[in-house]
């Protein structure tokens, strides 16, 4: 009896681990790209340095921790062409690239 009672708490403990772990595991996994819109001073730092980047343009989107960044920002530039500057978690450019989500009928 004791034996089959210490198999269930042990199987029942590490069930609790997987179920806890792989829900640990989806998070981290998830955290690269949150489609989290950027707000307040994060917003303001973000798109001054994505606008300096550029040379101007129109803020369309924002977003915490895509593509490998700390943020994201999507700048629609005077010709109509779209790019997403990518910036580190101290707001420094780390990349631009011309923007592949965006379609003609985009708004």
């Amino acid at each position: 009896m004791t034996m089959n009672r210490t198999f269930t708490w042990v199987a029942g403990s590490v069930l609790v681990l997987a179920v806890v772990g792989g829900g640990t595991g989806v998070a981290i996994a998830g955290g690269t790209d949150s489609d989290q819109p950027l707000t307040g001073s994060a917003l303001e730092r973000a798109v001054d340095s994505a606008l300096a980047e550029t040379g101007g343009g129109e803020v369309i989107d924002s977003e915490v921790g895509d593509d490998e960044a700390a943020y994201s920002v999507e700048i629609r530039l005077t010709d109509g062409s779209q790019v997403e500057v990518n910036l580190d978690a101290d707001f420094v450019v780390i990349g631009q690239e011309a923007d592949s989500d965006s379609g003609a009928g985009d708004e």
